[in-house]
């Protein structure tokens, strides 16, 4: 090749190459910027119109929002504030202290990554009970750090419709267990609910034991039980929209009960066939 012509090359290479240059460094910095872009959107996230980033987004499971009613419909029997030798689990402070057993139990267990026998037992009433999401969520809430939440603010006046609908939703989650969605309870366990005639002969009474729990023996519709009932931490809203829904379902006597009637009968001690069991030995 003739000197000149090599020449003209090299300048020519020497030429484009700083524009090469310059064209692969904007590619790498406009991608690092998508990439950037990106990972500040998927910490982002749209709500009800609102930007909200991760650690506090709705989408993050709370204690009060979505593990308490968990623990209340599948895992109350044992773990409530009247167990002496299990925790209380409808206790934020105690859950939360007892969270990372809870996730061992609940899905380590479960998917075959933890020596110690899953709780509930498996194949059990409770465990079958327990669904996947529902397993899920207690994973989650305590990867995210255990959030307890805030209670939501108690709506405006509803219409009883809507207060039944209210009531139904709270009975499915929380009362179904050992009730049964039927209403008919449990043989030699549970009572019934449906056409009660315990149920019906008292409605203070019954504001009162779900409101501070139930124990000892008690006869409905002729057949005796002696189980414990748990004292729920509902609000009186939430009590009120329940027994609401229950005494307008089963064939009971369609009565109303308002949150007024469970905050006047919350301030009295319980009768004593209603009296709690002794408090957890834990607290």
């Amino acid at each position: 090749m003739p000197t000149f012509l090599f020449l003209n090359q090299q300048r020519r290479v020497r030429f484009i190459w700083p524009f090469f240059v310059a064209a692969l460094g904007c590619m790498i910095f406009t991608k690092a910027l998508a990439q950037d872009t990106s990972a500040t959107t998927s910490r982002s996230t749209v709500h009800q119109g609102k930007v909200t980033t991760s650690g506090a987004t709705n989408d993050s499971p709370t204690y009060l929002r979505d593990i308490q009613p968990i623990f209340m419909g599948n895992c109350s029997s044992c773990h409530n504030q009247q167990s002496r030798f299990v925790y209380n689990w409808l206790d934020y402070k105690t859950a939360y202290s007892d969270r990372w057993e809870i996730r061992r139990r609940v899905w380590d267990s479960w998917k075959g990554s933890y020596y110690k026998e899953a709780m509930p037992i498996a194949n059990s009433p409770e465990s079958l009970a327990l669904t996947d999401e529902q397993r899920l969520t207690i994973k989650n809430w305590v990867d995210g750090g255990g959030l307890r939440g805030v209670e939501l603010p108690p709506d405006g006046p509803k219409s009883k419709a809507e207060r039944i609908e209210l009531g139904r939703r709270l009975f499915t989650s929380i009362c179904a267990a050992c009730h049964q969605p039927t209403g008919l309870g449990r043989p030699n366990m549970f009572p019934p609910l449906a056409g009660s005639d315990f149920l019906n002969a008292d409605k203070n009474r019954a504001i009162q034991i779900v409101i501070h729990g139930r124990q000892g023996e008690v006869v409905v519709n002729g057949m005796k039980f002696n189980n414990s009932m748990p004292a729920f931490p509902l609000g009186d809203q939430d009590i009120a929209n329940v027994l609401t829904f229950v005494y307008n379902s089963f064939g009971n006597s369609g009565l109303v009960v308002t949150p007024d009637e469970v905050k006047v009968l919350r301030t009295q001690k319980p009768e004593p066939s209603e009296s709690p069991l002794p408090k957890n030995i834990f607290e």
